[in-house]
């Protein structure tokens, strides 16, 4: 009895041990982040956007989708620019697989075929004048895309420039220990956020938000300043001089948008 005892409490403290050597393993590891490509089409005056649309929509995304992308955003910017531009977002599982995704899809007969009247573009007839790429890390905070449900919804997407890799590195730690509380609480509602890898404007960081319509985005956004403990984290000096520029662009979803 004694011995059955015995074996029974070894085997409850070595499954203990078992147990909390995997907790240990797994408060060790490091969260699995997205990786965010972020590319401006300039479209070349009189270009055909149509082209571009199909490409998107009958070859790339679907490629995408295949390899492992669950999420592809196409947008259009809110008023009439000049260049006109075409947005997209790819929202990779990872860095790795960033690159074996890429890899793949070259290699893809389906894309090849589907994309054959893209790559037939003719020199004369160009689409685009350039494509301008940035790629971003998710958050720790914020680790995955959320994409909103489909309906009538607008798009705000923010770059915040850093003087120096310092002030950025503290904006984005700003985020991830204050600021995504008392953005839930006031209905500024996250799809994405990520640190500025490699791109223009650099250093930096990039996010997106989403509101139904413009009077919406500009309550919200009141409602946020007026936040007593976004005023608080606002004037904590280790959080100052953060950022030293802001862009944004207002955007709105294609209809073959996954965003």
């Amino acid at each position: 009895m004694k011995r059955r005892k015995f074996i029974e409490n070894a085997a409850l403290s070595s499954t203990a041990l078992l147990l909390g050597q995997s907790a240990l393993a797994d408060a060790g590891k490091a969260v699995k982040k997205e990786l965010y490509e972020w590319r401006e089409y300039e479209i070349k005056f009189r270009g055909s956007v149509a082209t571009l649309h199909e490409y998107l929509e009958k070859a790339l995304i679907p490629a995408l989708n295949k390899y492992g992308v669950k999420t592809v955003g196409v947008f259009n910017e809110i008023g009439k620019t000049e260049p006109a531009k075409i947005y997209v977002l790819i929202a990779y599982p990872s860095f790795e697989e960033y690159l074996s995704i890429n890899a793949s899809i070259k290699k893809d007969n389906a894309y090849l075929k589907s994309s054959d009247n893209w790559n037939k573009v003719p020199a004369d007839k160009p689409v685009y004048n350039r494509i301008t790429t940035s790629l971003s890390l998710a958050f720790d905070g914020y680790p995955t895309i959320t994409a909103p449900v489909k309906e009538p919804r607008i798009f705000e997407l923010r770059t915040y420039e850093g003087y120096s890799e310092d002030a950025v590195a503290r904006k984005v730690k700003m985020f991830n220990e204050e600021e995504f509380p008392i953005f839930y609480r006031t209905n500024l509602t996250p799809v994405f956020f990520g640190e500025v890898l490699a791109g223009p404007n650099l250093p930096c960081l990039t996010y997106m938000i989403t509101f139904k319509n413009m009077e919406e985005r500009d309550k919200n956004w009141a409602a946020f300043g007026a936040d007593a403990d976004w005023k608080k984290v606002s004037n904590d000096p280790k959080y100052a001089n953060t950022v030293s520029n802001i862009r944004r662009t207002f955007l709105e979803p294609l209809p073959y948008s996954q965003v």
